[in-house]
C-alpha cells in the first residue's frame, strides 16, 4: 500500500512537473527571434516605458540604437481656433442643404478651418552606437525580444568566444540599460557614441558620461539625453567616442527629457530632469535594475495569457514565421503572438503619467514623419485603445483619459469660436499642443465626431470596471461633449430630422450635411449620459433633454443596395472599396447596431462591409477583422487576419496592408494602430460582452479549433478563464471583481447568476456549475 502511494505521489508529481514544463514552454514561444541583424528600421526590434522609447537594430560590428522621448515635438503652445469661424456657420450649413458641396468646401477652407492650417510633427530624439572592431566573422547569431520579461538581447560568437548585449527601457528607473558582457575576461572591446539627425545639436564628453543636446526646427522645444556608463575595463575618450577596452562586462544608462511640462508650459529643465534620474541609477546594480524593470513589467504582463496550440512553427525566425502565414496561415500560435505583442507595444507606449500612443506608438526616426506622427481621432487614436480593457492592461488606458483633460480644454475654445456652443469638441488631427480645430482640408478636416468617440472610451472604462469613482471624476467630459453636440445639431430643413452638419464620413465624400457616423456616436454619447446620469444620480434635467432629442436624429438608413447608408441620400456606390468604412461604427466598437435588436440593420450594415471588400490598408483590415467577429464569421474575420499578417510590401506580394518583419503593421508605412486593432478582433472571435451578456466563442474560426485564455476582462467587471478543444468549448472560470449579475452564453447554452465580488464561478462547456 505504502509502496503504491509512493508511486501515485511520484506520478503525480512527474505529471505536475510536466504541466509546468508544457506551460513554459508555451510561454516560451512568445519572442520575436531573428538570425540576423536589422538593415531597415521595420527590422529592428522595439522598446519603451511609456515616455522612453527606442529601435534596436541589433548589428555585430556596430550597434545602432535609434531613441525617442514622448515629448520632443515641433511647435510651440498654441491656440489652433480660427477666431469668428461660427458667424459662417449657417451659410456653410445652407450651401450644403441647397447640394452646394464644392461652394461649402471653397467658403469652409477660407473661414473654417485651423490657424494655422497645418499641425506640427513629433520627433526623432538620438541615436546611441556602438562599434565592435575584429567583429566582422561571427557565429551563432541570435537576436531576440523576449515579450515575458521585455528585454532584447543580442548575442553571437567570434573566435569561439561569447559576446551578449542585453536592451531594456525601465518604467520604474525611466531609462534604457545596456548590459555588455563577454565570456572570456578582457575580451570586450568597443567604442560608444551619440549622435542625432536634428541640424542644431551639440555632444559634450564628461569622464564616463555623454551628454546630447538637440533643439527642434520651427519650435520652442529642446531635449537631452545622457548616458553614464560603468565597466570593468580600460575607459578613455578618443575623438570625442568613449572607447572601453579589456572589459568582460560595461552597463550604460540612458535619459531622455525635454523642456515640456504641458501643452500650455515649457519652461522644463531637462539637464535637472535627467541628472537626477542617472544620479539615482548610477548606484544600482545591474542585475537589480534589470529585476526592478522585469518585476514591474511582468505586473502588468503576466495578468493575461493565451495559448492556440503550438504546430512547431514557432522554432523559425519570426521573419519567416510571417512569410510562411502568408503562404499557409496554419500557425495558430503566431496568432496569440500577434495578440501578446500588441500587448507588450501597449505597455511600452502608454503607461500612466505618459502621453497617449501616437499613430506609430513612440517609435519615430523621421524629422518629417507620416501624418506628423499624431493623433489622429477619427479612428487612430481610438483603435490604439480597443483592446486595452479586455486584455487586462486598464491603467494602461489611463494616459487617453489625461489627453482628454487636455482636449477638452482647447475643445471648449473652439467650441465657442467654430459653433457658439458651449461644451468641446475636437476635429480628426491633434499634436501635443492640442489643437482640436479642423486641421488639412476642409472636405475631411472638419468631422464632429472627435468628443463623442473619446467620451466612449471613459464609458468603456467604467463598463469594464464598474469603477464608480472613475465615472464620477470623469463624467463631467462626457457630459460637456454631449453639451456641444445637444447645441450644435440642428433641423435639416430637408427632413425635419436633428443632424451633423457640416461634418463629413471619414475620409470619404467630402463636406456633407448628415453623415450616419456622427450620428451613431452622438445617440450613443446621449444614451451613455442618460445611463451615467442614473448611475450618479445627478443631472436628471440635462438627461430628460436628450430623451427627448434622441428620437429626432436622423436614423440609420438601409439603402437600394440594400446597404446601410453611409450618408442621408442614398448614394452609396457598391465599386467603392474605400479603406475607411466609419459608418459601421455601430456595429463596433459601437453596438446600436446588433443581432438581436437591429437584425435588419446588421444585414445591411453586413453588406456594406461586403461591398468594400477584404481589401484594404491595416489599420483598415484590422477594423474589418472586428467587424466580421461582430458579425459572428469567424473564417471570414481569419481572412482578413491572413492579410494582416502577411509580409507587407514584399517583392512578390503587391497588396497593402500586412506586417513588416519586426510585425509592426503597416498602413503601409508603419502605423501602430493595426496592431491594437488587430489584436482586438482576435479577442471578439474569443469573448463578446457589449449586450450586458458574456458570449463565449462567438466568432472562433476553424483554423483555431483548440486553446485557453486566461485573465480576459469582459464589461460589467468580470474576468474569464476558459478552454476549448475541437472547437468546443470544455470549462470556464469566471472571476466577479465587482459583484454583479452575470449572463454566460455559449451557443444556445445561457446561464445567468448573481456574484458575489472576490469570487470564482466554475462551469463545464455545457454552462453546468463545477
Amino acid at each position: 500500500m505504502i509502496k503504491s502511494l509512493i508511486h501515485i505521489k511520484i506520478f503525480i508529481v512527474s505529471f505536475s512537473a510536466c504541466m509546468v514544463v508544457n506551460t513554459m514552454q508555451a510561454q516560451d514561444n512568445f519572442k520575436l527571434f531573428y538570425d540576423k541583424p536589422a538593415v531597415e528600421w521595420t527590422e529592428a526590434l522595439p522598446i519603451g516605458n511609456g515616455s522612453l522609447g527606442a529601435m534596436i537594430f541589433g548589428g555585430v560590428t556596430e550597434e545602432h540604437i535609434q531613441f525617442n522621448e514622448e515629448t520632443l515635438w515641433r511647435g510651440q503652445p498654441h491656440d489652433y481656433s480660427h477666431k469668428g469661424a461660427s458667424k459662417y456657420l449657417p451659410e456653410i450649413r445652407q450651401l450644403l442643404a441647397d447640394g452646394k458641396q464644392r461652394d461649402a468646401q471653397n467658403l469652409a477652407q477660407e473661414e473654417f478651418m485651423s490657424d494655422p492650417i497645418k499641425q506640427i510633427h513629433y520627433q526623432p530624439f538620438g541615436d546611441l552606437y556602438l562599434a565592435f572592431k575584429g567583429h566582422e566573422k561571427f557565429t551563432d547569431y541570435n537576436r531576440t525580444l523576449n515579450l515575458e520579461n521585455a528585454v532584447h538581447t543580442v548575442s553571437y560568437k567570434v573566435k569561439g568566444m561569447a559576446f551578449k548585449r542585453e536592451v531594456f527601457s525601465s518604467f520604474p528607473d525611466k531609462i534604457i540599460a545596456v548590459n555588455l558582457t563577454s565570456s572570456k575576461a578582457k575580451a570586450l572591446n568597443f567604442e560608444l557614441w551619440l549622435d542625432a539627425i536634428h541640424e542644431d545639436k551639440s555632444i559634450t564628453t564628461n569622464g564616463n558620461s555623454q551628454t546630447l543636446e538637440v533643439k527642434v526646427k520651427d519650435g520652442v522645444l529642446k531635449g537631452i539625453a545622457t548616458f553614464k556608463i560603468t565597466t570593468n575595463g580600460k575607459l578613455k575618450v578618443v575623438d570625442g567616442k568613449l572607447q572601453i577596452t579589456k572589459a568582460s562586462k560595461a552597463t550604460i544608462y540612458l535619459s531622455a527629457a525635454t523642456n515640456f511640462i504641458n501643452f500650455k508650459d515649457v519652461t522644463g529643465n531637462p539637464l535637472q530632469i535627467t541628472s537626477a534620474v542617472l544620479a539615482k541609477v548610477s548606484n544600482e546594480k545591474y542585475s537589480d535594475v534589470k529585476t526592478k524593470h522585469i518585476n514591474d513589467y511582468q505586473s502588468l504582463f503576466n495578468r493575461f495569457k493565451l495559448n492556440f496550440s503550438d504546430n512547431g512553427k514557432s522554432t523559425n525566425t519570426t521573419e519567416k514565421r510571417i512569410y510562411d502565414f502568408w503562404k499557409d496561415p496554419n500557425d495558430p500560435q503566431l496568432v496569440a503572438l500577434y495578440v501578446q505583442y500588441a500587448r507588450y507595444l501597449t505597455i511600452a507606449s502608454s503607461r500612466p503619467g505618459t502621453k497617449p500612443a501616437t499613430l506609430q506608438g513612440i517609435w519615430n526616426h523621421k524629422l518629417n514623419p507620416p501624418w506628423f506622427s499624431s493623433y489622429t481621432t477619427n479612428i487612430n487614436l481610438e483603435m490604439n485603445y480597443w483592446p486595452v480593457e479586455m486584455y487586462n492592461l486598464s491603467e494602461c488606458h489611463e494616459p487617453l483619459f489625461d489627453f482628454i483633460e487636455d482636449i477638452a480644454q482647447t475643445g471648449k475654445t473652439v467650441a465657442k469660436e467654430h459653433y457658439n456652443a458651449e461644451g468641446w469638441i475636437v476635429h480628426h488631427n491633434v499634436d501635443i499642443w492640442r489643437g482640436a480645430a479642423p486641421v488639412n482640408a476642409s472636405h475631411h478636416g472638419i468631422w464632429l465626431g472627435g468628443a463623442a468617440w473619446l467620451s466612449s472610451h471613459i464609458w468603456e472604462h467604467y463598463l469594464f470596471t464598474q469603477d464608480k469613482e472613475f465615472l464620477k471624476e470623469k463624467y463631467p467630459l462626457m457630459r460637456d461633449a454631449a453639451l456641444f453636440y445637444s447645441q450644435f445639431l440642428y433641423e435639416d430643413p430637408n427632413t425635419g430630422y436633428l443632424i451633423s452638419s457640416p461634418s463629413n464620413s471619414p475620409e470619404i465624400g467630402g463636406l456633407v450635411a448628415g453623415p450616419t457616423m456622427d450620428h451613431q456616436l452622438i445617440r450613443a454619447l446621449f444614451n451613455t449620459i442618460i445611463e451615467a446620469s442614473t448611475i450618479l444620480k445627478t443631472d436628471q434635467d440635462f438627461s430628460e433633454q436628450l430623451k427627448t432629442m434622441i428620437p429626432k436624429i436622423a436614423p440609420n438608413k438601409i439603402g437600394k443596395h440594400g446597404q446601410l447608408q453611409e450618408w442621408m441620400e442614398d448614394v452609396d456606390d457598391p465599386e467603392n472599396h474605400h479603406r475607411h468604412v466609419s459608418h459601421l461604427w455601430a456595429v463596433h466598437p459601437g453596438n446600436e447596431i446588433n443581432y438581436e435588436e437591429t437584425p435588419d440593420l446588421m444585414k445591411a450594415a453586413k453588406q456594406s462591409l461586403e461591398y468594400r471588400g477584404d481589401g484594404g490598408t491595416g489599420w483598415s483590415l484590422a477594423w474589418k477583422i472586428n467587424f466580421w467577429s461582430r458579425f459572428r464569421d469567424g473564417d471570414r474575420a481569419y481572412k482578413l487576419l491572413h492579410n494582416l499578417l502577411s509580409p507587407a510590401e514584399h517583392e512578390e506580394r503587391k497588396i497593402g496592408g500586412g506586417s513588416y518583419p519586426n510585425l509592426f503593421d503597416a498602413h503601409p508605412p508603419f502605423q501602430i494602430d493595426g496592431n491594437f486593432g488587430g489584436a482586438s478582433g482576435i479577442l471578439e472571435m474569443l469573448l463578446q460582452s457589449q449586450l450586458n451578456k458574456i458570449e463565449l466563442l462567438p466568432a472562433l474560426p476553424e483554423a483555431l479549433p483548440t486553446g485557453s485564455v486566461s485573465g480576459m476582462v469582459a464589461r460589467g467587471g468580470f474576468e474569464l478563464s476558459f478552454s476549448w478543444e475541437n472547437t468546443t468549448l470544455k470549462k470556464v472560470e469566471v472571476l466577479s471583481k465587482a459583484g454583479e449579475k452575470c449572463i454566460l452564453v455559449y451557443k444556445d447554452k445561457w446561464i445567468a447568476f448573481e456574484t458575489t465580488k472576490g469570487k470564482t464561478y466554475q462551469f463545464d462547456g455545457s454552462l453546468k456549475s463545477i
